[in-house]
């Protein structure tokens, strides 16, 4: 009789495969898992009779290149089953970077992923590394919650090779061009697993610029990709010109969703390289993701390699009192905003200041970069925002928005959303849904993520700490679509899972996971599936130089396992760390 080190025992197996769920054990011995089927033995045995066993989810699109050199834990994807994850999406990330280069980059992270800079001045120890690889060498000598893949990120390669020529964004010389396919190369045969890049203008730095590549020509990605290539091959990852909208409040995006899509296509027919980028629904463009769909359709079918990535659930901008709201630039309330959030609530709600913060000017931030920016788009959504409850559900109904809960009270949306930020102790929290709940409801999005050519991604987990909320996205991929959604059709749990476990984990070249076959490693979920829950943000003060950051309750994970070790028992840490850097080989 085969023995095993452990055995997890009666659940209902969901294997990654795309296959029906299960009754089966699976067992672990050395990391990797050893057998799948009844009446398995382990040294150990963990009941999962009730339970659903999953591989372990791979997150590709985070932001932890400032997290991960201070923090072993990496929450929130810790909390979220993620076992394997991709970081340094975007375009922005901080290597290389030679003394004297941070400051630059930070403003770049801190503008586009709203991670404070002062957490990432503290909480990163600069001169650790200068080049790529030298950064891939320091990441390899930490231990974390999960295993970790990072990418080359374009805004931080192009300001090394150029400078300011890079940061004002003009195009690259040639022998710009060929130092940064030099590097890129050097990058990829040290391990990058990916390059990523921004073609977008609502990117940009905390002055208010664009990030370094947004107008790159198409000489510069096709030599980026060729040193992909050269190095050995990795994934192109990009935000595209129009993805999110046209953005005329900020001038324009220069180049058109054809433009872009014509030109991710012949990169990958010219080298060979996977290509994933963000597709959603914008309210500017609200069909243009079937054209893509169809695109990428087309274009895959005659050997190019084009991965549509799209979210779970619709990507939603927090407001509150204790994040970024429609009132954080009035006048009257910056004399406030420096109060510990119950006091502020508190003042918000005597008459006097109320009627002042309502009617007052705006003053505009001193960073045309920084996340407070948003003022007027959050005013001016204020009416389509919606109330968060205790437990979350990405797909409301009407009568949850400030437009109807103000008609219902006789008031504005604006006052509605005032008294519903400041009642209490201040901590509510109002999202505004924008990309995927255009037609106030999910069907544009169930529809891209049945598509069989589109990954799941989106989350940005570790950025946007006080904006966005999106790392649990993994959680919520398989409780609303399997088990809660009412408003339209559900999608099977056995396609969700595979979605985002085999598929992600293949499209980034790592074909040791994934999956709970025999010989995979031994990543796996252990979840309380009728009580997974996905909960209200609530902020945590835990980041470096005390930075507040909102992370998102999840409850059911009864067991998560990294190579075989167990990293968590009845969501809360063991402690164990058995995560490490992924090399692309």
């Amino acid at each position: 009789m085969a023995q095993h080190d452990l055995v997890i025992k009666g659940g209902e197996v969901v294997d990654g495969t795309g296959a029906a769920p299960r009754t089966a054990d699976v067992a672990i011995h050395n990391g990797v898992i050893s057998a799948v089927g009844p009446g398995l033995h382990g040294d150990r045995v963990i009941d999962a009779d009730g339970a659903m066993v999953t591989p372990g989810w791979v997150d590709v699109h985070t932001h932890y290149d400032g997290q991960a050199a201070w923090d072993s834990e990496l929450d929130p994807s810790f909390s979220n089953g993620v076992t394997s994850l991709v970081m340094g999406n975007c375009g922005v990330g901080f290597a290389p970077c030679p003394p004297g280069e941070q400051q630059t980059l930070i403003e770049l992270m801190e503008g586009v992923e709203d991670i404070p800079g002062a957490a990432l001045h503290e909480g990163v120890p600069w001169g650790a590394w200068e080049s790529f690889p030298e950064y891939l060498d320091f990441l390899g000598q930490r231990s974390y919650s999960l295993d970790i893949g990072a990418q080359l990120a374009h805004g931080a390669l192009r300001f090394h090779v150029m400078r300011d020529r890079g940061v004002r964004n003009e195009d690259a010389t040639e022998e710009d061009i060929a130092a940064m396919r030099k590097l890129t190369a050097e990058a990829v045969a040290a391990g990058a697993i990916g390059f990523s890049t921004s073609r977008t203008i609502f990117h940009r730095s905390l002055d208010g610029s664009a990030v370094p590549g947004t107008y790159a020509t198409a000489n510069e990605l096709h030599a980026l990709a060729h040193g992909m290539a050269d190095g050995g091959g990795a994934v192109f990852e990009a935000i595209t010109s129009e993805s999110i909208g046209d953005l005329e409040m900020l001038g324009g995006e220069r180049f058109s969703q054809l433009h872009e899509l014509e030109l991710l296509a012949d990169i990958s027919r010219a080298t060979g390289q996977k290509i994933t980028f963000t597709t959603v629904q914008n309210r500017d463009r609200p069909h243009d993701w079937r054209q893509v769909l169809d695109f990428v359709s087309d274009h895959n079918a005659t050997g190019t390699k084009l991965y549509p990535q799209v979210a779970s659930r619709p990507i939603g901008l927090l407001s509150s009192l204790e994040g970024y709201h429609a009132f954080m630039r009035r006048r009257s309330y910056l004399e406030i905003a420096h109060l510990p959030v119950a006091e502020r609530a508190k003042a918000m709600r005597d008459p006097q200041l109320r009627a002042r913060i309502l009617g007052d000017d705006d003053v505009p931030p001193e960073n045309p970069g920084s996340m407070e920016a948003l003022y007027e788009a959050l005013q001016m959504r204020v009416p389509g925002m919606y109330l968060l409850a205790p437990i979350v559900d990405y797909e409301p109904t009407s009568d949850q928005s400030f437009l109807e809960i103000a008609a219902a009270q006789g008031q504005t949306p604006l006052e509605a959303a005032y008294d519903f930020l400041c009642a209490g102790d201040g901590t509510n929290v109002a999202t505004m849904l924008g990309a995927g709940f255009v037609d106030q409801n999910l069907d544009a999005i169930r529809e891209m993520l049945v598509h069989p050519e589109t990954v799941t991604g989106l989350g940005d987990a570790g950025a946007h700490v006080k904006l966005i909320c999106d790392g649990s996205m993994p959680s919520t991929q398989i409780t609303h679509w399997a088990r809660d959604r009412t408003r339209g059709e559900q999608i099977p749990v056995e396609f969700l899972v595979e979605k985002q476990t085999r598929r992600n984990a293949r499209l980034y070249g790592l074909e040791d996971r994934g999956t709970l076959e025999v010989g995979m490693r031994a990543d796996v979920n252990v979840i309380d599936f009728a009580n997974l829950q996905v909960r209200r943000p609530e902020t945590h003060a835990d980041l470096p130089a005390n930075g507040v950051r909102f992370l998102q309750p999840v409850s059911g994970y009864l067991a998560t396992f990294v190579n075989g070790v167990q990293t968590r028992a009845h969501d809360t840490d063991t402690g164990e760390r058995p995560g490490r850097l992924i090399r692309r080989r």
